[in-house]
């Protein structure tokens, strides 16, 4: 990361060096804090932010299941925001907003801590690459939906991710692919995913899974090019077979999945409707769709 980028921190800019908590942070030791992951892109209008306002209605939804209440207003963050691209002169890149707690209190109960909010963006390419990854599905499942809210993100989740993330790199692998406790397909450490059988496209269903952002956009996408959509339970056995696989999210955009516990999907290559999604997403996100121009939002 580029150690000259300025971070907003409870309402203020700070060089990367100055911008600091306390290391007894009640967020720090107990993973209660909030976060979002925002990308911008370069467009003909200047940097735009894809789907500014859902992610910050699900960044204070969030919060709210933490009981994180921040000072701020979701129009004050999408200022900062907005402030925080302009004053590290970023025309493409990736938003860190995160909302947690400080540290006024130690207990496991945070009461009467203080709930901070602060922005990091950052220039930020391809997260998983442009070839088709090898992935490995993880021993470690996805968090069980009845011990948290499944649906938030919250920075405790990501511990689980870390853990089936590392497991598949010291396998020799790109990334993870989790299961949920019943054994059926649930997410990547911090994407979701989709398989295409037979032209159709399948999503795992939404309870033990986070509601991405980027998935609900590709679902609308496929709809526009008639191909069906279907969110339902997915065996491993159908995940094995599938045609096409890939991983959706805002750093993974759209990843085609390549390979899977060392069995090719499809011909290891990228799939014909991966690539359709893929290169209609890429426009969408770079303004070069005017049906979809409502899903960016303009930095100046």
């Amino acid at each position: 990361m580029d150690k000259n980028i300025k971070i907003w921190l409870d309402g203020k800019l700070y060089t990367w060096k100055h911008a600091k908590i306390h290391v007894l942070s009640h967020s720090l030791h107990y993973g209660t804090g909030v976060f979002e992951g925002i990308r911008f892109y370069k467009t003909s209008r200047g940097p735009a932010i894809f789907r500014l306002d859902e992610h910050l209605k699900r960044l204070f939804y969030s919060a709210s299941c933490l009981k994180l209440k921040t000072p701020y207003t979701k129009k004050q963050l999408e200022t900062a925001i907005k402030e925080v691209i302009v004053k590290n002169k970023l025309s493409d890149g990736y938003i860190r907003p995160i909302i947690f707690y400080g540290a006024e209190h130690l207990g496991i109960h945070p009461k009467g801590c203080r709930v901070h909010s602060a922005i990091a963006a950052w220039a930020w390419g391809a997260y998983l690459g442009t070839k088709p990854v090898k992935t490995l599905i993880s021993s470690f499942i996805r968090i069980h939906p009845k011990s948290t809210f499944a649906d938030a993100k919250i920075c405790g989740h990501y511990v689980n991710s870390m853990l089936a993330s590392v497991q598949a790199i010291e396998a020799g692998c790109d990334e993870a692919i989790l299961l949920d406790y019943k054994g059926y397909l649930a997410e990547g450490p911090g994407e979701n995913i989709f398989i295409v059988k037979n032209g159709q496209l399948y999503t795992p269903s939404e309870g033990n899974i986070l509601k991405g952002i980027t998935r609900a956009s590709i679902m609308e996408i496929a709809k526009e090019f008639n191909i069906k959509c279907k969110e339902k339970k997915i065996t491993v056995k159908e995940l094995l077979s599938a045609d096409e696989a890939f991983y959706s999210g805002t750093a993974a955009q759209v990843s085609a999945i390549g390979m899977i516990n060392g069995k090719k999907i499809g011909n290891g290559k990228m799939g014909e409707i991966t690539a359709l999604l893929a290169d209609h997403y890429d426009k969408i996100v770079h303004g070069k769709v005017k049906k979809h121009l409502n899903w960016l939002t303009p930095v100046r």
